[in-house]
Formats: C-alpha cells, sequence, structure tokens
C-alpha cells in the first residue's frame, strides 16, 4: 500500500488567513507555471474563495514529513485535490487525494445544476 503523501499550504496571511481551514475540507492544487519568483509553484485553491496560498517549496517552510511542490509537481498533470488534515497557526497540512478530484467536480456540477439560484439564472424557477 501507498504512503500518503503530505503537502504544507503556506501564505495563507496573505489571501484569507488559515483560522477557516478545517480538517476534511478539500482543496485543489494547480500549477503555477507562470509565477515569476518560483518555476514549480503550485498555488492551492478553494471553492468558491480561490486562492488560499502555495505549496510550500523552501528548506524554510516545509514541515517535517511533509514534501516540498518541486517534490509533487511532476505526479499530476495540472490539478490535484488534497484534503486538510491538520491546521497549525497559519500552515495548513493536506494530504494529496488523486481521484477526489472527479468525485468532487461532478459533486460540485449537481449541486450548482440543482441550486435554486442557478435555476433562476437559467430562467427554469
Amino acid at each position: 500500500m501507498d504512503q500518503p503523501i503530505y503537502i504544507a499550504v503556506t501564505g495563507t496571511q496573505h489571501y484569507y488567513g488559515a483560522a477557516f481551514l478545517k480538517p476534511g475540507q478539500v482543496v485543489h492544487l494547480i500549477k503555477d507555471p507562470d509565477n515569476p519568483h518560483d518555476h514549480e509553484a503550485i498555488k492551492v485553491d478553494m471553492i468558491p474563495l480561490g486562492k488560499i496560498g502555495y505549496v510550500a517549496n523552501s528548506p524554510h517552510t516545509v514541515p517535517k514529513g511533509c514534501r516540498s511542490a518541486g517534490r509533487i509537481y511532476d505526479r499530476f498533470d495540472h490539478h490535484i485535490c488534497g484534503m486538510v488534515r491538520f491546521v497549525v497557526k497559519d500552515t495548513a497540512i493536506v494530504e494529496l487525494t488523486p481521484g477526489l478530484e472527479e468525485v468532487y467536480i461532478i459533486k460540485t456540477t449537481v449541486n450548482v445544476a440543482f441550486s435554486p439560484y442557478r435555476q433562476e439564472e437559467l430562467g427554469k424557477a
């Protein structure tokens, strides 16, 4: 059985902070190849907020037991999901969850399609 892969989400203080992050929440890791500061940057998004931080990629910001952005960059094409497991101060520890993308996208699409707000927008309410 494969060992779980953990990453750290840093830089949260530049966006929404980390106080709202709770274990079990799904986040999206998306490669950011146009990032001028790091060619292996991976931004972390949460629907509906958008960017909440970046995967740590410095020896100074990667906690013990976690992998850096550089170590996971080639493990996925463009996007992978993760699940928040722990939150410590302004850092979230996230477990990569390959395969969750499809389930989460389908669930989100169904919820949006059957939302009364979406139906009004489509003229179906």
